[in-house]
């Protein structure tokens, strides 16, 4: 049976003060049905079957193409008919309509399962009886799936999306279930969850509210009411909502007396400048303005500002001050690290748990910083990013992180047994460290850019591992350097280096130990462990071992060169589990 129930025109809809009378349930279980409504079951079947997102239709006439690039194509006879938004839009016989340009400036972002929701709906004058599988459903396992993250954004996706294409009916039915009669037992709607949903993501469906006008003004005047009474603060109304908006809730607030929640007045002045100085990410700044003596880090909250809305670089730059506590908490009982599970950025996470954030500081409603990111994260998102040939995503990666930090505290030092095997040798090490972390960037390039980057790689100088250029004069001479005959020629820009690859290293092993695993069986292997590892040797056996080990690095360098380029052909992700197990392959035949 199909999953969607059918509605009359839209046009018949908007002009009818009783809704439920202008269903059309096409789904009927009376045993007879009329032939009008056998008529216009054919005709919904038959206009929701030339729609269609992932096959290229060839009879379509124009695209919608959505802000990642994705493209659906319609068919604008259909869509002028049943739309009048769209009717003017696509009267000006564009080829391609861009979303954001229909939506306009201050528009919401709205993904391709809210938009085919709405298309379909318009070809087929049917509305889904459940919501999307996997769309609107969180990684998180203890979770009802009624009122997360995911369903509330499809929701309040739909509903703008509805509200600017002015189809009526749709936006009634997702912002309250008691404007239609109808039997959707599973049916989410917005004004029936709000008491189950996050006061964060209330402020998601009050600023779409907003932004659909009169058409939501039932849900804006709930969504209003509720965020009164919460304890969300003032700086985050002001970074999430209009000001008119803001105005009206703050005002509500002193009315009801509720200066009591702490989160009525605003910041002082000097928290205000703190907070502008991070804004334009001079940190800086941020010192000589502590040096005032009005107010400390920790009193402005100004490492949760930061985590919040600065760039990652900033806020490791802060972090590095050691002037603020990591653990600090904020008026709503937030930890730095919960604040920074909502931002969802890796970097950021990485930084704070090397600083000593703690993973099992709950807040007041019980919630650890995981299961917060959890309840954020779309499943079909986070699944599809685990299978082959998938890049990881910032969300899945923020998980694994923080899955890894709840198993164990930190363990310093985690690359030295893989360092020792590498003997004495300061070439070795380098030679170890430079092929491994080049081949974490090869295999898992989201990873790998995540602990380079905390670990403040690309500030230090690469080393020329097999030869260098050496100018003299006009000439110019290629020539091999031992580094344990010429190690003032490296004690500074290369010993800072090996100690970045190092960090590099030990992140990748204690957040990312799946990645770790694959690159541990390439270079741990026990041919490469029995060069690396100096003994007594002669001079003879050791000057062996190391034209072996330079062999090797020459066919593992061959072999990352072959597959870039297959993948840069074929456009296949760069941290397919298949690329491991190619070089795998192609570094035990070579050998």
């Amino acid at each position: 049976m199909d999953s969607r129930i059918g509605f009359s025109d839209s046009n018949e809809m908007s002009n009818n003060n009783n809704n439920s009378s202008a269903i059309c349930c096409l789904e009927s279980s009376s045993p007879s049905p009329s032939d009008d409504v056998v008529a216009l079951r054919r005709l919904s079947k038959n206009l929701e079957s030339i729609f269609s997102v992932d096959s290229d239709d060839f009879f379509a006439d124009a695209r919608i193409v959505l802000a990642d690039g994705r493209e659906v194509p319609v068919h604008r006879c259909i869509l002028s008919a049943r739309s009048p938004f769209l009717k003017e839009a696509l009267g000006a016989k564009k080829e391609k309509l861009e979303l954001k340009e229909l939506l306009g400036r201050d528009c919401c972002e709205i993904g391709l399962d809210a938009i085919v929701g709405v298309l379909g709906y318009l070809y087929s004058g049917k509305v889904m009886r459940s919501l999307p599988e996997g769309v609107c459903v969180c990684v998180d396992d203890d979770c009802s799936h009624f009122g997360c993250r995911p369903a509330v954004n499809f929701m309040a996706e739909v509903l703008y999306a509805s509200s600017v294409f002015q189809i009526p009916e749709l936006v009634s039915l997702y912002q309250d279930m008691k404007a239609f009669l109808t039997q959707l037992d599973d049916m989410r709607y917005l004004l029936h969850i709000l008491d189950k949903v996050a006061a964060d993501d209330i402020l998601l469906v009050l600023y779409v509210a907003n932004l659909c006008g009169k058409s939501c003004e039932k849900l804006l005047s709930k969504c209003t009411e509720m965020i009164v009474k919460s304890d969300v603060d003032v700086i985050t109304l002001e970074k999430t909502l209009p000001q008119h908006v803001v105005k009206q809730i703050i005002d509500q607030r002193i009315e009801l007396g509720s200066e009591r929640l702490n989160n009525v007045s605003l910041p002082d002045k000097h928290v205000k400048r703190i907070h502008r100085a991070l804004d334009s990410d001079d940190v800086e700044l941020v010192q000589l303005l502590l040096r005032e003596g009005h107010t400390n880090l920790d009193e402005a909250y100004a490492l949760h500002y930061a985590v919040a809305y600065c760039d990652a670089k900033t806020t490791t730059e802060l972090l590095d001050l050691g002037l603020a506590d990591v653990n600090c908490r904020n008026p709503r009982g937030y930890s730095v690290l919960h604040v920074a599970a909502m931002r969802k950025e890796p970097k950021i996470i990485v930084s704070l748990l090397t600083k000593g954030a703690q993973p099992s500081d709950l807040t007041l409603d019980g919630r650890k910083a995981l299961q917060i990111l959890k309840r954020l994260t779309k499943a079909v998102d986070y699944y599809n990013s685990t299978e082959e040939g998938k890049a990881s995503s910032k969300d899945r990666l923020c998980i694994e992180i923080l899955e890894q930090a709840e198993r164990r505290e930190p363990i310093l030092g985690e690359a030295s047994l893989s360092l020792a095997m590498a003997g004495d040798d300061l070439r070795m090490k380098l030679l170890y460290l430079e092929n491994r972390v080049g081949l974490a960037k090869l295999l898992f390039p989201m990873e790998a850019k995540v602990v380079m980057d905390i670990a403040q790689v690309d500030g230090t100088c690469e080393f020329p591992l097999l030869d260098i250029n050496l100018h003299v004069g006009n000439n110019t001479q290629r020539t091999t350097v031992d580094l344990n005959e010429a190690p003032y020629r490296i004690k500074e820009e290369h010993l800072i280096r090996m100690r970045a690859l190092s960090r590099t290293v030990e992140l990748g092993k204690r957040f990312f130990p799946r990645c770790s695993e694959v690159l541990n069986k390439i270079m741990d292997a026990d041919d490469l462990s029995q060069l690396a590892c100096m003994g007594d040797e002669t001079p003879e056996e050791r000057q062996v071992k190391r034209r072996r080990y330079m062999e090797l690095q020459e066919v593992l360098s061959k072999a990352f060169n072959e597959d870039k380029e297959e993948f840069d052909k074929s456009g296949v992700s760069s941290s397919s589990s298949s690329t491991s197990i190619e070089i795998t392959r192609r570094h035990s035949m070579k050998n």
